[in-house]
C-alpha cells in the first residue's frame, strides 16, 4: 500500500496486522479519487472506518486541509498513528478509537461538518444506509459534500438516502464504490 498521488505520492503505508481489516487497493483508491477529485482545494474529511488510514491520508495528500480518522480496532488506531507520523500529517489529523455510531454522536456535539466522508465498513448494506441516514439527520455534511461508500459488488445501494443523491457507481472485481453528493441548501 502506498499514497497514490499528491504531496505524499509514493509514500509507503503500513497495513493493519491480521485479517480484521481489508485495505482499499491502490487501484480502487485511484479510481475513487479520479471520480471525486482528483485534487482538492481545502475541505474537511471523515474517514469513518479508517483501518490503516489510507483513504484519509490520500485525501490529505491531494489537498484536504484536515481529516478525522475513526476506527474501533486498537491495531488499526496504532497503524493510523504510524502512517500519519511517517507522512508528518499530525497537525492535519484527528484520530479516535470509537465505533462509528458513537463517533458520529461525538462529532454532532462538536458541530463539525464535513466536505468528504469515506465509509468503508465491514460489508453490511444496512450499516451503510443507517450511517448515511444518521449523517444526514445530524447535518454532518456540508452543502455539495461527497460521501464515498465502498461495499461488496453484490450490494445495490439506493438512488437517494436523505439529502444524498447517488452520483456514480462502479464495480472493481468483488468491490463496488457508490458515490453520493449532498443536495443540502445553504
Amino acid at each position: 500500500m502506498r499514497v497514490v498521488s499528491g504531496v505524499y505520492k509514493g509514500k509507503p503505508l503500513k497495513a493493519v496486522p491480521g485479517t480484521s481489516t481489508r485495505p482499499t487497493t491502490d487501484k480502487v483508491k485511484e479510481a475513487i479519487f479520479n471520480m471525486i477529485g482528483p485534487y482538492f482545494d481545502g475541505g474537511i474529511g471523515l474517514d469513518l472506518f479508517a483501518g490503516s488510514g489510507g483513504l484519509g491520508i490520500e485525501a490529505l495528500s491531494r489537498g484536504l486541509e484536515k481529516v478525522v480518522f475513526v476506527d474501533r480496532d486498537g491495531k488499526a488506531i496504532q497503524t493510523i498513528r504510524e502512517n500519519i507520523g511517517s507522512c508528518n500529517l499530525e497537525e492535519q489529523s484527528e484520530i479516535y478509537r470509537n465505533d462509528a455510531e458513537r463517533a458520529l454522536k461525538a462529532l454532532v456535539k462538536r458541530e463539525i461538518r464535513f466536505d468528504y466522508i469515506f465509509l468503508d465498513p465491514p460489508y453490511k448494506k444496512q450499516q451503510l444506509i443507517n450511517l448515511m441516514e444518521k449523517i444526514d439527520e445530524h447535518n454532518l455534511a456540508n452543502a455539495n459534500s461527497i460521501v464515498v461508500c465502498e461495499h461488496s459488488f453484490d450490494v445495490e445501494l439506493p438512488q437517494a438516502v436523505g439529502h444524498f443523491v447517488r452520483m456514480k457507481h462502479e464495480k472493481y472485481g468483488i468491490i463496488a464504490v457508490t458515490i453520493y453528493s449532498s443536495v443540502i441548501e445553504e
